[in-house]
C-alpha cells in the first residue's frame, strides 16, 4: 500500500542526496519514478536536481500552477510509475500537498517529498505545513549547528553576512546564503562562538 512520506530538515541536510539515493534504488530495480523540483530553485541548472555532493538528475519543475496529480494522469506511463520524487518540497502549496494524497490513495503510487520545515524566520512554509499534517509518513533528516548541537531552524545572511530578521519568505540560495543553527543560537542570532 503505498504512502505519503516527508522527508524534513533544516538547510545542508542532505535532502536532495537523500531523494536521489531513493530514485537510484527504485530505478535499479527495475521501477519507473518521476521526479519534481520547484522551478523557482536555477542555481545550478533548470529542471535538475543537484546534491552538494555531486550526484544530479533531471527532473520535472513545478510552480504553484503545477497539478500534480494531472501530470501524474496525463502520463502515458502512469501505470508504471512506482514512485513520485518532491525536491523543494515547501514551496508547494496547499493543493498540491492535497494532490500528493490523491496520488497515493486514488493511483496507489508512493510520494517522497523532501523539504525545509520553516524559514529564516521560524515560520512554517505553507508546503511543509500541510505535509507535517497529512504526511502518512514523518522523517526527520539531521544536521548540525556550529555548536555540534541538532540544528532545526536556519538563519539567512546578507552579502556582508549579517543575519537578516526581515524580507520575502522565498529567496533562493545555498550556502552563501543561508546557515543552520539549533534553535539556541538562532533565537540569539548567533554564528560563532
Amino acid at each position: 500500500m503505498a504512502k505519503l512520506y516527508f522527508n524534513y530538515s533544516s538547510m545542508n541536510a542532505g535532502k536532495s542526496t537523500a531523494l536521489l539515493q531513493a530514485n537510484h534504488n527504485y530505478l535499479e530495480r527495475g521501477m519507473k519514478t518521476k521526479m519534481f523540483t520547484f522551478s523557482g530553485d536555477n542555481r545550478y541548472e533548470e529542471n535538475r536536481i543537484v546534491s552538494r555532493i555531486g550526484i544530479s538528475a533531471d527532473a520535472l519543475p513545478f510552480s504553484e500552477d503545477t497539478d500534480l496529480f494531472q501530470s501524474l494522469i496525463e502520463d502515458k506511463n502512469q501505470r508504471e510509475i512506482k514512485c513520485v520524487l518532491i525536491d523543494e518540497a515547501q514551496f508547494l502549496t496547499k493543493k498540491q500537498v492535497s494532490q500528493l494524497g490523491r496520488i497515493v490513495d486514488e493511483l496507489d503510487t508512493a510520494v517522497l517529498a523532501f523539504g525545509i520545515r520553516t524559514d529564516f524566520q521560524g515560520e512554517l512554509f505553507e508546503g511543509s505545513k500541510y505535509l507535517l499534517a497529512w504526511a502518512d509518513n514523518l522523517k526527520e533528516i539531521k544536521t548540525v549547528c556550529w555548536c555540534g548541537r541538532k540544528a532545526t531552524m536556519v538563519v539567512r545572511l546578507d552579502e556582508k553576512g549579517n543575519i537578516v530578521s526581515q524580507g520575502e519568505q522565498l529567496e533562493i540560495g545555498g550556502n552563501e546564503k543561508y546557515v543552520p543553527l539549533c534553535r539556541a543560537h538562532f533565537n540569539k542570532k548567533k554564528l560563532r562562538n
